[in-house]
C-alpha cells in the first residue's frame, strides 16, 4: 500500500478528531462563551450541515484541479478555520467556523477517495479505502478520548490547537507525498451524473445510509444507554465506548481485507451482523457482560462494511470520479444525522433506552433487504455479463 494513502489516512484521523471531540467539549465551550449546552449542542449539526453540503459542492468546484492541490486547499482552509475557532470569543463566529471546517473536510474525504483508489490497484481499492476509513475509527479510539482530555484540563481551546498541528502536518504529508495527479482531464458532469442514475448506484447509497443510520441509532444514545439501562457507572461508559472503537478498528480492517474479493458476502456478512447484535443487545442491555461483548461487536459489525461502501461506487460507476465519492460522504452523514433523530424520536415518545436498539435493527435489515435486491439485480444482469477470473460479480456488470 504506497505511503501516500496512509497519509490520507492521517489526514482523516486529524479532521474527523475535530468532528468527534466537539461533543465531550460542550461544557467548556458553553461555560467560555456564556451560551447554553443546547445551544453549544447546535455546533455539532453545524458541522453535519458543512459535511452534507460540502461533499457534492467541492466535489464539483475543483474537478478541474489536480488531486494534491485540492487536497492542499481543503486542509489550508480547514487549518485556518480552526486557528481561527480557537482564537474567537464569539459564539456564531466559532459557528460559522465549524460548518466551513466541516465543509472542506466532506470535500477531502471525496477527493481523498478518489486519490487513494486512484493510487491502487482494481483488486486493492477496499484495502486502501480500508486506510483512509480506519482514519476516522482511530479518531474514535485516540482523538475523542484525547480531545476530551485535553479540554478538561487546559481548556477546549488546547483541543482545537492540537487539530490545528495535525493537520498541518498532515498538510505536508499530503505536499510531500500525495502524487499530483488529475481525476479527470475534463469532466463531463452529465456523463458522471448518467453513469450513477443506475439502479445499483442507488441500491447501494441506500444501503450505505440505512446501514450506517442502524449503527448511529443505538451509537448515538449508548452513553446513556449504558448509564440508565445497564446501570453502568458513568466513570466507565469512556471505557466501553474504546472497547466500540476496537471493535470498528478491527471490523474496518477485516473488511478491508476482504471487500475486493468478496464484496457482497462482506456487505451481507457485515449488515446481518449488524442486525442480529442490536437485537442481542436491546434483549440483554440490563446485563452488563453481555452488553460489553455486543457494544464491540456493534463497533465491528458497522464498521465492517465501510471499505465495501466506500470503493464499491467506482467499480458500479468508473465514469463518475468526481461525483461517486461525494455521493458516498453525502449517503453516510444523511446515515449519520438520520438514525439518531428517529432515535430521539422514540424516546421523546416516551420509549426506553432499549427502543433505539431496536430501532437500529430494523434500519440494518432494510439496509441488507436492499442489498439483496441490489444482487438480484446483478443475477437477472449476469447473462448478458461476463465474470472477471477471481472476482465475485456484484450488480450486473461490477467488479472489485
Amino acid at each position: 500500500m504506497p505511503l501516500a494513502v496512509y497519509i490520507l489516512g492521517l489526514s482523516i484521523f486529524a479532521q474527523g478528531t475535530s468532528e468527534l471531540m466537539a461533543a465531550g467539549l460542550l461544557p467548556d465551550i458553553s461555560a467560555d462563551l456564556a451560551v447554553s449546552i443546547p445551544r453549544a449542542g447546535l455546533l455539532i449539526s453545524a458541522f453535519a450541515l458543512g459535511m452534507l453540503v460540502g461533499a457534492p459542492v467541492l466535489a464539483v468546484a475543483t474537478r478541474r484541479w489536480s488531486r494534491r492541490t485540492a487536497l492542499l486547499a481543503f486542509l489550508a482552509v480547514f487549518v485556518v478555520a480552526h486557528a481561527a475557532g480557537a482564537l474567537t470569543s464569539n459564539y456564531w463566529i466559532l459557528f460559522g467556523t465549524r460548518v466551513i471546517a466541516a465543509f472542506v473536510y466532506a470535500g477531502f474525504w471525496s477527493v481523498g477517495a478518489s486519490a487513494a483508489v486512484g493510487m491502487v490497484a482494481e483488486n486493492a481499492r477496499g484495502r486502501a479505502m480500508s486506510v483512509v476509513a480506519g482514519g476516522l475509527t482511530v479518531a474514535t479510539i485516540v482523538g475523542l478520548p484525547a480531545g476530551t482530555f485535553l479540554g478538561q484540563h487546559l481548556g477546549w481551546r488546547a483541543a482545537f490547537w492540537a487539530v490545528t498541528i495535525l493537520a498541518a502536518i498532515a498538510m505536508i504529508g499530503v505536499l510531500l507525498r500525495v502524487p499530483d495527479s488529475r481525476a479527470t482531464t475534463t469532466a463531463d458532469l452529465r456523463k458522471e451524473l448518467r453513469a450513477m442514475a443506475t439502479p445499483q448506484v442507488g441500491l447501494l447509497y441506500g444501503s450505505t445510509t440505512l446501514a450506517i443510520a442502524g449503527v448511529m441509532a443505538t451509537f448515538g444514545y449508548l452513553g446513556a444507554l449504558l448509564i440508565e439501562t445497564t446501570r453502568l457507572s458513568p466513570g466507565w461508559v469512556p471505557a466501553l465506548l474504546a472497547v466500540y472503537g476496537v471493535g470498528a478498528f478491527l471490523g474496518i480492517a477485516v473488511g478491508g481485507r476482504v471487500a475486493d474479493a468478496h464484496p457482497t458476502g462482506t456487505l451481507a456478512v457485515g449488515i446481518s451482523g449488524l442486525v442480529l447484535t442490536s437485537v442481542l443487545l436491546a434483549l440483554t442491555a440490563h446485563h452488563l457482560a453481555p452488553v460489553a461483548v455486543l457494544v464491540f461487536l456493534l463497533g465491528a459489525f458497522g464498521f465492517g462494511t465501510n471499505p465495501v461502501s466506500n470503493s464499491r461506487v467506482f467499480t458500479l460507476a468508473p465514469a463518475a470520479t468526481t461525483l461517486g465519492a461525494a455521493g458516498n460522504v453525502v449517503a453516510f452523514n444523511i446515515g449519520i444525522t438520520l438514525g439518531p433523530w428517529l432515535g430521539g424520536l422514540g424516546l421523546d415518545a416516551g420509549l426506553d433506552y432499549t427502543s433505539v436498539a431496536w430501532l437500529g435493527a430494523l434500519l440494518a435489515a432494510a439496509a441488507l433487504a436492499l442489498v439483496g435486491w441490489s444482487h438480484l439485480l446483478g443475477r437477472t444482469d449476469s447473462g448478458t455479463t461476463v465474470s472477471s477470473p477471481g472476482h465475485e460479480q456484484f450488480a450486473g456488470s461490477a467488479h472489485q
